[in-house]
């Protein structure tokens, strides 16, 4: 063996790890110059009723940061990166900053804006709901904090504390990803969410999808035998909207339905989720 092969290769002799380094730096200066610029938007996704998709029940605003030139970066690009970081907190703020004024100027709209579990508790993103609910009688009730279910196992004391607080002042909580992760149910009880919204790996090919099938089916019972109104994500053809609105979903959310857009469409009256 040669003295050479015992040593590890570094970025200098490994131009892929090298490319692959340096564009991540790249991204995380250009996300830090939008943030430092005010180049985020929100971008509005419908959340439709399965028993009357033309109607949304609420819509989900999704942080887009612009570079330079306005283009969008893929926020898979740079959103695992930043969430330990002080940038992540800062999106999280900007995003619910962004909801509030979206609601203020559209008083039919409801809204769900999602946090990171970092920011959960943060003062700043607290401060901004404080404003945003002094300004308008009906934004908190009109407002759905979306967490996801890792962040839910991640800091189960910080998130119901969390959601103590914001719920005396109307707010609704959705549960994201629910199945993706592992929720202990002995905290599942104690969230109290408003709403579960079933990952869509689950939707995939549902409608021929037996494993899937009997996954979903389970997931719809726990969220009806706590009171929850659920939401399928993903769904990108009739075949999985026809399935699961016959399984007894509330609400249908994906392409099929609407990719999200920077410009809120118009909206009809939504039903209370």
């Amino acid at each position: 063996m040669n003295e050479d092969d015992t040593v590890p290769h570094t970025h200098a002799d490994d131009p892929l790890s090298a490319a692959v380094q340096q564009r991540d730096i790249n991204i995380l200066s250009m996300v830090r110059d939008a943030l430092q610029s005010s180049n985020v938007m929100l971008a509005f996704q419908p959340v439709v009723q399965a028993a009357d998709p033309t109607r949304p029940a609420f819509f989900e605003g999704l942080i887009r940061v612009l570079d330079s030139t306005k283009r969008v970066i893929p926020a898979k690009d740079f959103i695992a990166a930043i969430e330990p970081l002080p940038e992540g907190r800062i999106i999280d703020c900007l995003a619910l900053e962004l909801g509030c004024r979206a609601l203020a100027e559209n008083p039919s709209l409801r809204l769900s804006i999602n946090i990171s579990p970092r920011t959960i508790g943060h003062p700043r993103w607290e401060q901004i709901f404080a404003l945003g609910a002094a300004s308008d009688a009906t934004m908190a009730e009109r407002l759905i904090v979306e967490i996801t279910e890792s962040s839910a196992i991640e800091v189960p004391d910080a998130v119901s504390d969390f959601m103590d607080r914001l719920q005396v002042h109307g707010v609704s909580f959705a549960l994201d990803d629910f199945g993706a992760g592992y929720t202990a149910f002995r905290h599942f009880k104690d969230f109290y969410f408003d709403i579960v919204k079933i990952d869509g790996n689950f939707v995939q090919n549902i409608s021929q999808d037996a494993d899937n099938q009997v996954l979903t089916k389970a997931l719809i019972s726990i969220a009806q035998h706590f009171d929850m109104f659920t939401v399928a994500e993903g769904v990108e053809s009739e075949a999985e909207a026809h399935y699961l609105t016959h399984a007894g979903i509330d609400c249908l959310q994906g392409y099929l339905f609407g990719a999200p857009q920077l410009k809120l469409p118009e909206i009809k009256q939504q039903r209370t989720a």
